[in-house]
């Protein structure tokens, strides 16, 4: 068994585990750790606890200490900084004309780095920009061009359902959606409709993905054969979540409709062969045929295989077809004659 702790460096940033190192911390203590950015001040969000030693990705980074108040002091001068080196930035990027939008500036708490977070449409040459950065704040500078996703989730907002982004409040990593969502749990797919501010799919498409996934399973889909109490019918409508059906029963030639629930039917398997032959006839009877083409239906609809060969009188032939070959077990005696 190992030992962990969770940390959070972001108010809904994704949780980085760590080695207590023999450490008791509570949920909610500024602790200072060391990542790959450097020497970092989080949040703890998961106290100390044992986990199997399979499900922990090791090395595991140690705990250096808990904030004191010297490091909380410190970890607000680098706010104040943050907003300094925000405002040199935009004004560097005017005095280049770059095409990028600056959306967020981060300090690491030993100062070591200054990470500035921007978006662009395509790439951009920043080479002038990281130069003149470096010659006015006297520091490592690190730009990070990112997604119309991350860019919500920095700055925040209201989403089209008045609450704030849930992104930029609660959600630790951006789950994988897809329009496909969208149709199975009935929804318009106008993409106006089912897209956030950023432009994506909704996040929130994803909270219920699995509980329709489970009520798809269960229920018949539209254009599926039921047994229903009321005889046999077609589903012409379904709602998932209250679970009735809208039927189109047989018995009914005017396209009446009943309601079921989804308990009271069954599914049932449409008799390919009926159903065959009620779409032949359905076209039969919508085609005038010629006696010709009555007799040629009749040969066709003959089960050859297994019918019994109809004797022919002798000196009559029976006239040959168009687009069919002659039957019988009597064929002509004349052999092919090849050439020599």
């Amino acid at each position: 068994m190992a030992e962990i702790i969770g940390v959070r460096f972001k108010s809904a940033g994704k949780i980085y585990y760590f080695d207590p190192d023999g450490q008791q911390v509570s949920a909610g203590d500024q602790v200072i750790v060391e990542t790959s950015r450097g020497t970092e001040c989080g949040e703890v969000v998961t106290p100390n606890r044992e986990v199997p030693d399979k499900d922990v990705v090791q090395p595991l980074k140690k705990l250096i200490r808990v904030a004191t108040k010297q490091d909380l002091e410190r970890l607000k001068r680098n706010r104040e900084k943050e907003a300094y080196a925000f405002q040199v930035c935009l004004e560097k990027i005017r005095h280049h004309k770059l095409d990028m939008k600056l959306i967020d500036v981060e300090y690491t708490f030993d100062n070591s780095k200054i990470l500035f977070y921007f978006t662009a449409d395509g790439r951009v040459d920043f080479r002038e920009l990281v130069k003149d950065l470096a010659s006015v704040l006297k520091t490592r500078i690190e730009l990070r061009q990112i997604g119309v996703r991350d860019e919500a989730k920095m700055l925040g907002g209201l989403g089209i359902c008045g609450r704030p982004f849930c992104c930029s409040t609660f959600l630790g990593e951006f789950q994988p959606v897809s329009i496909k969502m969208a149709k199975e749990q009935g929804l318009s797919l106008n993409p106006a409709k089912i897209s956030g501010t950023c432009g994506r799919l909704m996040c929130c498409l994803k909270y219920e993905q699995a509980a329709y996934e489970d009520l798809i399973k269960t229920t018949p889909k539209v254009g599926a054969h039921v047994q229903t109490p009321e005889g046999r019918g077609v589903v012409t409508e379904v709602s998932l979540l209250t679970g009735y059906l809208k039927v189109a029963l047989e018995k009914y030639q005017n396209g009446t409709v009943t309601v079921f629930h989804k308990d009271q039917v069954r599914p049932c398997k449409a008799d390919r062969k009926e159903e065959q032959e009620r779409e032949e006839n359905e076209i039969l009877d919508e085609v005038e045929l010629e006696p010709e083409d009555e007799e040629l239906l009749e040969v066709l609809n003959e089960d050859l295989p297994e019918a019994e060969p109809t004797p022919k009188p002798e000196g009559r032939r029976r006239p040959r077809r168009r687009g069919k070959k002659p039957t019988g077990e009597k064929q002509s005696a004349e052999k092919p004659t090849t050439d020599q």
